[in-house]
């Protein structure tokens, strides 16, 4: 989803990239210039903690857990001053720094302050500050309410309630105050209204995101929020009558956001491409894929004689051998550990004896986020709460009457978790945690292109040891994120229909109407833009190693670059590299 317009940056949006990020807070064993850097990014935390304290808290920064996000009036250009002055501090900072590891932080810091402030400017300007307030809800709620929280601070959860109803003095009803951000910028009729498809699905999903809120206070085992949850409720059936009359009337009736929004996504995602380039290399890519696949589909059609070799009717004959839902997570729990034996015995990267976690998700997290994805605890002061492979078996949001059987199939199981799991995000954030960046480098230097460039490319450098259907399953990844880059910019740029869009992935890349479905709505509403983050990403990444491969030639060493990797934290691809060509190559190039 594009930022929150009116409401500063959304919830949603925010506690989406506090998923990828990770910090420690500084300790006694803390270098001296990862505590230097870290008192300078306190600064750029607690200024976005003032506006958006659910995502802040999420993350780990203390002292927000029962505060709300801010919607009162003018929270835009209050939030623009605040990051004015924040870079203003930063300035200053950079001539008087000494060490060269803290001076890039700050660099990072500044980069990231000017990114918000360009960000918030653009979505005041161009669109109306209309977003989905009962998701934003269900996320904040869930990021305090984690299992891995501990139980002293998600009682916090209760004063938050009873804020976001109004129920405390001081406090109005956050429906009401959300509802006041749009009805004041109703009579600008320049403002560009969200996709009238967003807004019915938003409607359609909010007695889900009500349920899913109402299930982690039980589940938290917390007493006394009925009164409030009744409120809540009752308060969101007002807020969807509104939106109903007045929103849907100023929805546009095309998907497309205006030029600015989109390329200030993609730039925010990482994306440093011009779209036409990119789609020009992703469809290059899409073709030779298809006929790596086709070369693995023949070989497994003659194994197991099927009547068709064409690599569309084995990818439907491997689906036939789906997997019961209650048998997934020993199935994917098995392949993890296979996967750590291979990396292991081939020396591919170091694996921690630390177990990962897989589960399945809830009904409410499967409509906010109906693809597999990492849930990472909180990382600034993370005391061994480890991160979650969450696994959906249903997008809410698709024809019920249709199963989506993407992930329930053996072939597919391989490359899933080497992405998610090990040695993809999982793996990233563990090595984080356990060597420790500065909060620059793992939250404010996040980028979506280096994250997901690195699960895909997780999956690209374990894909040779897999069975011939895992290396299909791989192959079949890939050309979805091939797909991605050059639909995205195409739906955004007006070359191709929502449905001729879904049609391709399901007659080409072979997946089910409730993974399409999916896969248009975050090219279209959900995040214009960060699909192509990990085909943009993956390329970057994999022109970085051929680089380090010819600089150093015998003396290239995959494990020792592997984990130098992941222990630089969530750079994106600019940085990464600076850091593999300048640091890691002479200290091989210097190695006996």
């Amino acid at each position: 989803m594009t930022p929150a317009k009116g409401i500063a940056l959304t919830v949603t949006s925010l506690i989406a990239a506090a998923s990828f990020a990770t910090a420690l807070a500084a300790t006694p064993a803390t270098p001296d210039w990862i505590a230097a850097s870290n008192k300078q990014a306190a600064a750029l935390l607690e200024e976005n903690a003032k506006y958006n304290p659910e995502s802040a808290s999420a993350v780990g920064v203390e002292g927000h857990d029962t505060e709300v996000f801010d919607a009162k009036p003018h929270t835009v250009e209050r939030q623009e001053a605040d990051l004015d002055s924040v870079a203003a501090g930063y300035e200053r900072a950079l001539p008087t720094t000494a060490d060269p590891r803290v001076k890039e932080d700050i660099e990072i810091l500044l980069k990231s302050a000017r990114d918000q402030r360009k960000t918030l400017e653009l979505n005041d300007r161009l669109m109306l500050p209309y977003f989905d307030l009962p998701q934003a809800l269900f996320n904040g709620f869930h990021g305090l309410l984690d299992p891995r929280v501990p139980k002293s601070r998600q009682s916090a959860a209760l004063i938050r309630l009873e804020r976001y109803v109004g129920g405390e003095r001081g406090y109005e009803p956050i429906a009401t105050l959300v509802r006041a951000r749009v009805e004041e910028r109703l009579s600008d009729k320049t403002l560009t209204g969200p996709w009238t498809v967003e807004v019915e699905q938003h409607l359609k999903n909010q007695e889900q995101y009500l349920k899913g809120i109402q299930e982690l206070f039980e589940k938290a085992g917390l007493k006394g929020y009925q009164k409030d949850f009744k409120t809540l409720s009752a308060q969101l059936a007002d807020y969807a009558k509104w939106v109903r009359a007045v929103v849907v009337p100023r929805a546009r009736p095309t998907n497309r956001l205006p030029a600015e929004i989109y390329a200030d996504n993609l730039k925010n995602f990482g994306v440093d491409m011009d779209p036409h380039a990119l789609m020009d290399r992703a469809l290059f890519v899409f073709a030779s894929t298809r006929d790596e696949m086709q070369a693995i589909a023949t070989q497994i059609a003659a194994q197991r004689g099927m009547k068709s070799p064409d690599y569309h009717d084995v990818v439907r004959e491997l689906k036939k051998a789906k997997i019961p839902n209650d048998k997934l997570l020993a199935v994917y729990t098995d392949r993890l550990a296979r996967l750590e034996t291979i990396a292991r015995e081939r020396h591919l990267i170091t694996i921690p004896q630390r177990k990962a976690v897989i589960r399945l998700a809830t009904d409410a997290e499967s409509a906010a986020t109906p693809a597999p994805h990492m849930d990472v605890p909180r990382l600034i002061g993370n005391t061994g709460e480890p991160g979650e492979f969450v696994l959906p078996t249903s997008n809410p949001n698709a024809d019920p009457n249709v199963e989506m059987d993407d992930f329930n199939y053996d072939a597919i199981t391989w490359t899933l978790t080497a992405h998610e799991a090990r040695p993809g995000h999982e793996l990233q954030f563990a090595a984080m945690l356990e060597h420790g960046v500065s909060n620059a480098r793992a939250v404010f230097a996040f980028n979506s292109a280096n994250v997901e460039g690195w699960g895909l490319y997780a999956e690209a450098f374990m894909k040779p040891y897999e069975p011939l259907e895992g290396q299909l399953g791989a192959l079949q990844a890939r050309l979805m994120r091939a797909a991605r880059a050059f639909l995205d910019p195409m739906l955004n740029l007006g070359m191709i229909e929502p449905d001729a869009a879904k049609r391709l992935l399901m007659d080409e890349v072979m997946l089910s109407e409730p993974m399409a479905k999916q896969e248009v709505d975050r090219y279209t509403f959900t995040a214009p833009g960060q699909a192509t983050s990990y085909f943009y990403g993956y390329t970057r990444i994999e022109a970085l190693r051929a680089k380090t491969e010819l600089a150093l030639g015998k003396k290239f060493n995959v494990q020792a670059y592997h984990d130098f990797m992941i222990n630089e934290g969530l750079l994106p691809p600019d940085l990464l590299e600076k850091a593999v060509l300048e640091t890691f190559v002479p200290q091989q190039q210097a190695a006996q």
